[in-house]
């Protein structure tokens, strides 16, 4: 690698290092105690360990080319090199192409300033197709050859970044590096002649955290595959943690997340995965999570600044965050005050008072927002007023419907969509919500409730006239506090919008639903099918979904979130979840709150797995463990809480709770997110502290929950008693005390508000991979249980054929971004069918696993016996199939293996084979052998009938031998060939050469006498040169070369004559007859060897091909 040219002072470098080369201009120098026997004796070691410990040039590489000039002192570095050919190409380049060049310079110094410039221009052209982007190139790049060297990983593999640290093995600290990169964390350490390297894949990492303890202060503890890691000694710890966390989030959700990895333009090439890359979007996540944006908007700037809040006449310092599309703020001293402006809604940016730095921005709804102490804040107004003008322009109709109001209210944003989308679907798409068709406010009889509930209306006002209305109102702790009171019934529609963000989304797509209405509708899948099938399940006691309006607005809404999102489609719970929706917002709206809900605020929650909810659930258990400690200690099993919570998260207790107490927890819900829920679980469980510590089994616990989730109340709701779900509870359960659900989420504010949204974030990313890597482990459980019925191998040997099985699979998935294999993967499939791979995949793990893997013609054996178990003909291969026919090599009988290798050369498994390169040999490209794998089959063979005839015996039925198809010539041939190949090394080689010419000369004196016997008048050329070619016996430690020519002078001989061919039955009774051939493959094969050295070769066998 050439190198950014730097000084040497050789004078104290001499005891590192030793001159290999010299002339002129040039020194070629390897490190003291590389390449020496006995590692170079102490110097050696020495040497190694600052190699290993310092970041330094000279701790990269072992060799160096120096440039020096005659009568100076001074020597520049040029190159390194891993090893020694590197080094000389490099040595040879200078020779030919800059050494005569030289001679023509008069001074020292010009001969030094060119060197350095054609060194600086090679680094230049090297890297323009190099995917080194960090903030020190040159630093990162010996990072980058240390680690190719160390680790010998594919060129394809991305190093992201590198930090020194300490690994600790035992309660011993060895120090070292730590390599971070796409698929792989990686250490090396070289401390006095002890050598350390250590190679965990993402995906086999079930536990990722920051923890502490007497010893380690502070350390970062790693679990893969039920081992313990442990580094600490970080300069950044947080930060490197922070990568780490995303790294392995990554990898897990592009190899076993298909859903989520199709829709994520990073994901989809790790190979533009960068350091600064990561950074940015865990901030720019961070950001749109915390202010309910889309997903879509990446943070931009970050300043830190004052805003001035006019209802307290002060101002808050905080962060002013600026994304494509909005201009952001948070509080940072404690008042909880925040605001969302939309660059849609903005009319003006100026200048403030140039002694505070300040900037003003004005919006449609006639508020102000003054920020103060802005750093380069001319700029920002500069880039403001541009941002505005680009955003506004395309937008130009929005912008006149909702100049004339005074606010960002959604009601003015279902005029424009409407009216675009009007033509017949006026009919279709419901424009009220249903609570206002089917409970009209009565506003000349109100009652108690009713009052109530318009005091609640007219705080609301007051918030409104003193805080802004609309989407650029301030947000502060009084916002919350009426929001935990319940939002009154009026403004629940359009404050959910509002505070769920959809209210953006629903903004920048006007029309967008209507159109998929008329696209949806009428459409027939297995999602439309389970929507038809739920909907009168969903809130059947509400007098809304007793009618066909009701009905029909859920169906469109369903059936158009599901014709937008086929990946998520339906999921039970979300009828349930958009009933609800639906009573307080339009339609539409109730479209785009489902959207916000399930893309967004509970993300994977309604995929096939519910990996999300799942995830919250650990989240769940965690916070019990911290928070009720004596709850945990009481329940054996802690996954009691997981199996009684899982509806409260999916359908947001609208579930367990009577409607009129669900929908306040939906308001905190929309409000606070997933934290809401979180507390209130925290809540209910300690309010029923005592009754859950007196019960004997989970039984009795889950009704405890039922009768306390019975009794919750709502004493405030203005909904009749006729739909009100716990009134009807009230006189028959009068015996438990009633709650009201406001005390409750008060409660459960005041108890947890302690939990911080950024730990709730960090809990659910460590407690992902633990749950992705449970239900993998479950996945393998019922593999195992299903193949271990049909082979012979221990469960401990099938365990580790499994682990080599998909771990091919997945180094497929890392260096190929468009991997035919990930797409294949789809976790909704039955276990056996998740992991599946092709014929590439299976000749590595064949050469690797097989006993016949020394066979010269083993390519052409693994394609034959991958096109055997490819019974689907989709090219790909399941872990029972694979699983089986390895167990025939090892575990089968006599019989069971030759019955193997007589179908390996027949059809549907046998095709010509011919490499394009002959000087191969029996070797097969990966698109040869992939291009042989598609095939059908070869001349008027009828596949079918061969597949109707072996139906039994691969139903693992009992087969009758005679049933199997005859061999013909050719085939009969490429047998014998085959045969041969396999006893090449063999202790009884010349046994087995003649046990098998003997054979063939048999079969075919036997195939001669039928043929004579059935037409004794044809006449019958060359029986004699056909007896007597088997005599030509390749004796052993000939060339291979000999039995080619021996099977190509028979296979001319038999050319004359119509084809033979021969019968299982025939070849296995002559074969019989011969005791070395018995022998031979009733030799017993220890698996337990193979496995072991495929453990330490498959990814190097991986990077060969």
């Amino acid at each position: 690698m050439w190198l950014k040219p730097e000084e040497v002072l050789l004078k104290n470098a001499l005891k590192l290092w030793v001159q290999e080369r010299s002339n002129q201009y040039f020194v070629l120098q390897r490190r003291r105690g590389y390449g020496e026997e006995g590692g170079g004796g102490l110097a050696g070691l020495l040497v190694g360990t600052l190699d290993a410990v310092l970041d330094s040039t000279s701790k990269v590489a072992p060799f160096r080319i120096l440039h020096q000039t005659p009568d100076s002192q001074v020597y520049w570095s040029i190159a390194c090199g891993s090893s020694r050919e590197e080094i000389t190409e490099h040595w040879n380049w200078l020779e030919h192409n800059v050494m005569k060049t030289l001679s023509v310079f008069d001074s020292n110094e010009d001969i030094t300033s060119f060197v350095q410039g054609k060194i600086r221009g090679l680094i230049a052209e090297e890297g323009k197709g190099s995917f080194v982007k960090e903030e020190d190139p040159e630093k990162f790049r010996e990072g980058l050859m240390k680690f190719e060297k160390c680790f010998g990983l594919p060129e394809q593999e991305k190093l992201v970044t590198y930090y020194s640290c300490s690994y600790w093995k035992g309660r011993v600290p060895c120090q070292g590096w730590l390599y971070l990169s796409t698929n792989f964390l990686s250490f090396y350490s070289f401390l006095l002649g002890a050598e350390i390297k250590l190679i965990i894949s993402w995906d086999e990492i079930s536990k990722l955290e920051k923890t502490s303890n007497v010893i380690l202060t502070e350390s970062i503890h790693v679990c893969s595959r039920g081992e313990d890691h442990y580094f600490s000694m970080f300069l950044h710890i947080s930060e490197t943690f922070l990568l780490m966390e995303q790294l392995a989030n990554y990898a897990v959700r592009r190899l076993f997340d298909k859903e989520t990895f199709e829709n994520d333009l990073v994901l989809h090439d790790p190979l533009q995965i960068t350091k600064r890359g990561l950074e940015s979007r865990a901030h720019s996540e961070q950001f749109s999570a915390f202010f309910r944006l889309p997903k879509e908007e990446t943070l931009k700037e970050v300043h830190e600044c004052f805003l001035w809040v006019p209802f307290s006449h002060y101002n808050t310092h905080g962060k002013m965050c600026i994304s494509e599309n909005y201009i952001c703020f948070a509080s940072q001293d404690g008042s909880l005050c925040s605001v969302i402006i939309p660059l849609r809604e903005v009319i003006g940016v100026d200048k403030g008072d140039a002694a505070n730095r300040g900037v003003s921005i004005s919006t449609k709804g006639k508020t102000a927002f003054r920020f103060t102490e802005v750093r380069d804040f001319e700029q920002l107004v500069a880039k403001l007023r541009m941002k505005c003008n680009a955003t506004s322009s395309p937008q130009h109709i929005n912008t006149e419907v909702a100049a004339s109001s005074t606010s960002d209210s959604p009601k003015d944003f279902d005029a424009g969509p409407s009216k675009m989308g009007q033509r017949d679907n006026s009919k279709t798409v419901g424009t009220e919500a249903l609570m206002t068709v089917y409970h009209p406010q009565d506003a000349e009889n109100l009652d108690s409730k009713m009052l109530k509930e318009k005091m609640k209306e007219q705080s609301w006002n007051i918030l409104f006239v003193e805080r802004g209305h609309g989407v650029s109102m301030f947000r502060t702790k009084k916002t919350r506090d009426l929001v935990v009171r319940g939002i009154p019934e009026a403004l629940r529609g359009e404050l959910w919008l509002l505070f769920s963000g959809a209210v953006n989304v629903m903004a920048s797509n006007p029309g967008y639903y209507t159109e998929l209405v008329e696209k949806s509708l009428g459409t027939c899948t297995l999602a439309t099918d389970e929507i038809e099938r739920d909907l009168r399940r969903s809130l059947p006691e509400h007098p809304a979904f007793q009618s066909d309006t009701g009905i029909s607005a859920l169906r469109r809404v369903l059936t158009a979130y599901a014709y937008r999102n086929p990946q998520i489609g339906y999921c039970q719970a979300m009828n349930i979840l958009t009933s609800v929706l639906l009573l307080y917002a339009k339609e539409e709206e109730a479209f785009w709150l489902l959207v916000a809900v399930c893309e967004r605020m509970l993300p994977d929650y309604f995929n096939r797995r519910i990996i999300g909810a799942l995830v919250d659930q650990a989240v769940f258990e965690e916070l019990i463990r911290v928070h009720l400690p004596q709850l945990t200690d009481h329940m054996s099993d802690m996954t009691f809480f997981s199996s009684v919570s899982l509806s409260w998260f999916l359908t947001l207790f609208i579930s367990v709770l009577p409607i009129e107490s669900a929908v306040n927890v939906v308001d905190c819900f929309f409000y606070d997110g997933i934290k809401a829920i979180l507390q209130l679980g925290l809540a209910v469980l300690e309010y029923n502290m005592e009754k859950l510590l007196t019960c004997k089994d989970d039984a009795e616990a889950v009704t405890v929950l039922n009768r306390f989730f019975d009794s919750v109340t709502n004493k405030d709701s203005p909904l009749p008693p006729a739909v009100q779900q716990g009134s009807s509870l009230s006189d028959t359960k009068s015996d438990h005390p009633k709650v009201d659900i406001t005390d409750l989420i008060r409660e459960s504010n005041e108890r947890y508000g302690d939990i911080q949204y950024e730990d709730v974030e960090s809990m659910r990313c460590r407690n992902r991979l633990y749950v992705i890597q449970t239900l993998e482990a479950t996945t393998k459980q019922n593999v195992l249980r299903v193949v271990s019925q049909d082979v012979k191998f221990s469960p401990g040997d099938l365990e580790e054929l499994y682990e080599l099985f998909k771990k091919e699979h997945f180094l497929s998935c890392y260096w190929n971004v468009n991997s035919p294999v990930l797409q294949h993967h789809d976790a909704s499939l039955p276990y056996l069918d998740q992991y599946r791979i092709d014929c590439q995949q299976f000749r590595v793990l064949c050469h690797l696993l097989s006993p016949w893997s020394h066979c010269a013609n083993r390519d052409s054996l693994a394609l034959w016996t991958f096109r055997l178990m490819d019974e689907s003909s989709d090219c790909l291969i399941n872990f029972k199939q694979f699983a089986c026919v390895f167990d025939t090599m090892y575990n089968g009988s006599f019989t069971d293996k030759l019955k193997l290798l007589f179908k390996l050369h027949i059809p549907p498994a046998f095709t010509e084979v011919e490499s394009l390169s002959p000087s191969k040999g029996g070797d097969l490209s990966k698109e040869e052998l992939i291009h042989f794998s598609q095939l059908s089959g070869k001349g008027k063979v009828d596949i079918q009938a061969y597949l109707k005839q072996w139906q039994d015996e691969l139903l693992k039925k009992e087969e009758n031998i005679k049933d199997l198809p005859r061999m013909n010539q050719s085939q009969f041939i490429q047998f014998s060939k085959t045969l041969y190949n396999l006893f090449h090394g063999d202790p009884e080689e010349e046994l087995l050469y003649r046990a098998i010419a003997v054979v063939t000369s048999l079969l075919l004196k036997m195939e001669e006498v039928g043929r004579r016997l059935q037409s004794p008048t044809s006449p019958v050329k060359g029986p004699v040169a056909i007896t007597e070619v088997p005599a030509e016996i390749p004796r052993k430690g000939q060339e291979e070369s000999s039995s080619e020519q021996t099977e190509g002078s028979r296979a001319q001989s038999l050319r004359g004559n119509h084809e033979w061919s021969f019968a299982f039955e025939q070849i296995l009774a002559s074969l019989l007859n011969e005791p070395a051939f018995v022998r031979f493959f009733e030799k017993p094969h220890d698996i337990k060897v193979k496995i072991e050295s495929a453990k330490n070769l498959q990814l190097k066998a991986r990077i060969r091909v």
